[in-house]
């Protein structure tokens, strides 16, 4: 009987069970697409992730990602999640880089001891279509006064778009329900896929920004973590001077309305030619197991 092995983890994870749940496939190479989509659907989670090739003396791993819906480019907690894993069981554990090669290209991903961290560094930014706040609010059932006035609805990427949504308040996030029927008629000749929501109010002091990120394209009503669109959104508060400052260090809450806590680290600067973006976590190991093909 042939057979895979596998490994559950939870990503930016302030203890087990929360953050964002991935599913991490080793030796995936002798997978097809087919099976490979199969196996994203069965699990459910957000993303799953399949490590097709490696060349273990360079730190460098060739893996894809599929939601339970299609293959994705680039993904965060996935980035995170799989160098983990490669960390923890393919390489030497005091393993402190590596590189993750997807379709959208090399993420360099670090590992900070001391903090116990690791850290994904993200490509630049490309800052696309401005959106009519009064069509996205109708999309998120939400009063058009909730959204902040002073900055522009848009689209980012840094290797996954994402239509990001500034907010007034956390009362502003809470009241979102998403109308799929608008939803779908926004995003269909857009190329992002997904609405990110950010507001300055928090739950906790210690927090900078809430966010909460909807992506039912890719199968995924309301995302518990999004490292590639918090990296977007850094982009963003950094461009727009949000902080006003060119360059931020700050902890982004996310997950909290649905019940999986989840805390990311992002770091991003502007130097005048490029922009510098760094999105980091923690990562708790949950399960390892082994998948009957």
């Amino acid at each position: 009987m042939k057979s895979i092995q596998y490994s559950i983890v939870d990503v930016f994870a302030q203890r087990k069970y929360t953050g964002n749940q991935l599913a991490v496939f080793k030796d995936a190479g002798r997978l097809s697409d087919k099976e490979m989509q199969q196996m994203a659907k069965e699990i459910n989670f957000s993303e799953t992730t399949f490590i097709t090739s490696a060349s273990p003396q360079k730190g460098e791993y060739d893996v894809r990602i599929f939601t339970p819906n299609e293959e994705v480019p680039f993904a965060g907690h996935p980035t995170l999640g799989t160098a983990y894993v490669i960390r923890e069981e393919l390489e030497e554990r005091d393993t402190e880089e590596l590189t993750l090669h997807y379709k959208a290209g090399p993420t360099p991903v670090t590992y900070d001891e001391q903090k116990d961290v690791l850290w994904m560094t993200q490509g630049q930014p490309t800052f696309g279509k401005v959106l009519d706040k009064k069509q996205v609010a109708d999309v998120l059932n939400l009063d058009e006064t909730y959204i902040d006035m002073r900055f522009p609805v848009q689209e980012v990427s840094t290797g996954l778009p994402v239509i990001l949504v500034p907010l007034t308040s956390l009362e502003a996030a809470k009241e979102i329900h998403v109308d799929k029927e608008k939803y779908f008629k926004l995003i269909e000749n857009m190329e992002a896929k997904a609405i990110m929501v950010f507001s300055p109010e928090t739950y906790h002091q210690d927090h900078h920004v809430n966010v909460r990120d909807f992506a039912d394209y890719y199968g995924v009503p309301e995302d518990a973590a999004t490292g590639s669109a918090n990296g977007c959104l850094a982009a963003y508060l950094v461009k727009y001077g949000y902080f006003n400052q060119q360059a931020i260090d700050i902890c982004v809450e996310q997950g909290y309305e649905i019940g999986r806590p989840s805390l990311l680290y992002v770091k991003a600067s502007y130097d005048g030619e490029a922009f510098h973006i760094k999105v980091g976590g923690k990562v708790e190991m949950i399960a390892r197991g082994e998948w009957i093909l």
